[in-house]
């Protein structure tokens, strides 16, 4: 619970409360303006962008150390059956797969009833990611289609960070129209969802149909847990566990179990909530009426039940995960693949070789130009409008953000290249292209904030 749910509960100052939500000095002068600063999305951003310069001072200082760290081996042994990976893997197949999950929900919810729930409003913004990423990955395979190119990378430029690309655009703050917002997370709730669809189809190999046909049968358990109203979080947590081990053991990359669990995650609640509240009044007046301890506590917990299930498990789960996704997950990914040896030669490397330089174009031209492109062909020539507020101008600042790759633009790079020497060098061009990127929309905005100014002015 946050400060702002506090003040919406109106708390009684008599109330006890936790140290760290005490107004002791510490918690006041210090935790709670860290966690009001975390809750934004530059903070967020800020936290990433930490996790990767560490992970960059600590491979180019100590780079045995940091290699021998993340290739720790990891193994479990259960009779016959044995699992083997190094901590690296788990960390892009298993905390990944919890991403993953959190972006499948926020997707559904977008579907559902958020911003492409009604295509008028989502048809531009829908077109101008599509754009994206069928710029940046035309552009890269224009750079690699010749000879010593590996085409195969051309699905890493089309992925954008969606925390780096919000952080930049709170940098602007208020010289940026406040309806961009929604525009770039529309992009992103997009993007995360091709994204999603090309890592299943074109990063999955050497499909194994017997752990294929265990983790359908795994699926139609949820669905069969869900039908006959189990609603405890242990068997779909138990379930989650062996549906990513059989996605790992298929072939099929393990994260998309993750994919597959946000999709079946309920998004309605199992009470409407104004029936809920009225039992719930009811109950607390009995309360009041009867102080009985045993009576009052078995009440309270009757009420807290309710009022949990009157929330849809995908907004619980959702507001439970979301925050480890965004401080942990992402964090730890960043720490453990953004550690690439930099020097002037590897600037060089990376910036010459077909690989680097198609990803850095992908980025930093393709994905903008292509974005705004589709966008204005569909504008042109269907009745789709753009969204209130918004010109053509405001747009065009707005598109080169879409190039700031990074997080998921390395987890691709990963699972496009098996050569480590083309693994660092698709990274170092995604950093590269990722602060071009960023630099290049953050001036943008604010030079079509300034050219507002000044037409307003004259």
């Amino acid at each position: 619970m946050n400060h702002q749910d506090e003040a919406r509960l109106r708390i009684p100052s008599r109330f006890s409360r936790p140290w760290l939500r005490s107004d002791r000095p510490v918690p006041r002068r210090f935790v709670a303006p860290l966690e009001s600063f975390l809750r934004t999305e530059v903070g967020s951003g800020s936290l990433l962008l930490g996790a990767a310069l560490l992970a960059l001072v600590w491979r180019n200082v100590a780079g045995e150390s940091y290699v021998d760290f993340w290739h720790t081996a990891v193994s479990i042994e259960i009779g016959s059956w044995s699992f083997h990976e190094d901590l690296g893997h788990l960390v892009n197949d298993l905390l990944m797969a919890l991403f993953f999950y959190v972006v499948a929900l926020e997707v559904k919810r977008e579907m559902l009833f958020g911003s492409l729930r009604d295509r008028r409003t989502a048809a531009v913004p829908v077109a101008a990611a599509l754009g994206t990423m069928v710029g940046a990955a035309f552009v890269y395979l224009a750079v690699n289609l010749g000879g010593g190119g590996e085409p195969g990378g051309w699905a890493i430029p089309i992925a954008t960070d969606i925390a780096f690309a919000i952080s930049a655009l709170g940098i602007v703050g208020r010289r940026a129209p406040r309806e961009l917002r929604a525009f770039m997370l529309t992009l992103a709730v997009v993007d995360d969802l091709g994204t999603i669809a090309i890592i299943a189809i074109f990063f999955s190999e050497g499909l194994e149909f017997a752990w294929l046909l265990a983790g359908a049968g795994l699926i139609a358990a949820i669905v069969i847990m869900q039908r006959i109203g189990i609603r405890q979080l242990v068997p779909y947590v138990l379930a989650a566990g062996f549906l990513w081990l059989a996605f790992y053991e298929s072939g099929v990359h393990a994260t998309i179990a993750g994919v597959v669990l946000g999709f079946l995650t309920p998004a309605f609640a199992f009470h409407r909530r104004e029936a809920t509240a009225e039992v719930i009044e009811g109950e607390l007046r009995e309360i009041q009426l009867d102080p009985d301890v045993d009576v009052t506590e078995a009440t309270m917990r009757d009420v807290s039940r309710l009022a949990r299930e009157a929330v849809s498990p995908l907004a619980r789960m959702e507001a439970l995960l979301h925050p480890w996704s965004a401080f942990v997950v992402l964090p730890i990914f960043a720490l453990a693949n953004a550690g690439v040896p930099i020097s002037i030669d590897g600037i060089g490397d990376a910036l010459s070789s077909q690989v680097g330089l198609g990803i850095v174009l992908g980025l930093v031209v393709g994905a903008p130009l292509a974005g705004i492109a589709f966008a204005w062909i569909l504008v042109r020539t269907t009745a789709a409008e753009l969204p209130d507020a918004l010109d053509w101008r405001a747009i065009g600042a707005l598109a080169p953000l879409k190039g700031i790759g990074f997080t998921v633009a390395i987890f691709i790079s990963l699972l496009a290249f098996d050569d480590p020497v083309l693994q660092e060098q698709a990274k170092l061009a995604i950093l590269i292209g990722s602060v071009l990127a960023a630099l290049v929309g953050i001036g943008a905005l604010l030079l079509r904030h300034r050219l507002a100014r000044t037409e307003e002015a004259t």
